[in-house]
């Protein structure tokens, strides 16, 4: 429902705030839901990360969407078509500030370090800046073909006489296309990096290196 919301055309400045905001708000559960939950966080992190999350897509999709309106070399056409792929640079940007806001602590504090045995090492900082790293990458990832592929698709398919002759049919059939670009992005986008990484410890803080004589920890990097 939330994809559709995002894509649908002629968008005004009440529904793209509205859309972004929904989207982000699901976000920001699903982050702070699927984090690496070692270190407790307080509730107040959490409020602060998703305010800053929310402001972030609001604003960049808002912004994008007025230069786009400015843009007077633009055919009123050409404009729209460009409006439908918004969406996407707004969407990435905003996951990258989502996961790092609604994740912030696990930089300050570190996130466990697990030995070949499955033994805790230490709290490494740098491990959770990996952590963070990979999951932002997914965030980028996953709603390219969201995104960008029912745009494309649409624009074609909207210039059929079937759908020429049917307008109603418009909406039914651009959730079809977002269904199927969400059944193909969302695997794909969680298969890149494994839920439990591997990292030499050659690479984290020498404290953890001198604890173990594992050559290699692996972290949570959480989803």
């Amino acid at each position: 429902m939330v994809v559709v919301g995002l894509l649908l055309p002629n968008q005004t400045l009440a529904s793209t705030i509205f859309w972004q905001w929904l989207n982000q708000s699901h976000n920001a559960c699903v982050n702070y839901a699927n984090r690496n939950a070692t270190k407790p966080s307080p509730t107040s992190k959490f409020i602060q990360g998703y305010l800053g999350a929310v402001v972030s897509a609001v604003s960049i999709a808002v912004g994008l969407n007025v230069l786009i309106q400015r843009a007077n070399q633009f055919t009123p056409a050409t404009r729209i078509l460009i409006q439908r792929f918004v969406p996407f640079p707004a969407v990435a940007s905003a996951n990258i500030c989502n996961v790092v806001l609604m994740r912030h602590t696990e930089l300050e504090e570190g996130i466990d370090v697990l030995d070949g045995e499955g033994n805790v090492v230490g709290s490494s900082r740098i491990a959770a800046r990996h952590a963070l790293l990979e999951t932002a990458l997914t965030r980028v990832v996953l709603p390219m073909p969201i995104l960008v592929l029912p745009p494309i698709i649409m624009s074609l398919l909207e210039k059929t006489a079937f759908l020429r002759s049917r307008p109603r049919m418009l909406l039914p059939v651009q959730s079809l296309v977002c269904l199927a670009a969400f059944g193909l992005a969302l695997p794909l986008a969680i298969s890149l990096f494994p839920q439990m990484s591997e990292i030499e410890t050659a690479r984290l803080e020498p404290e953890i290196a001198q604890a173990t004589t594992s050559l290699t920890v692996t972290y949570n990097k959480g989803l």
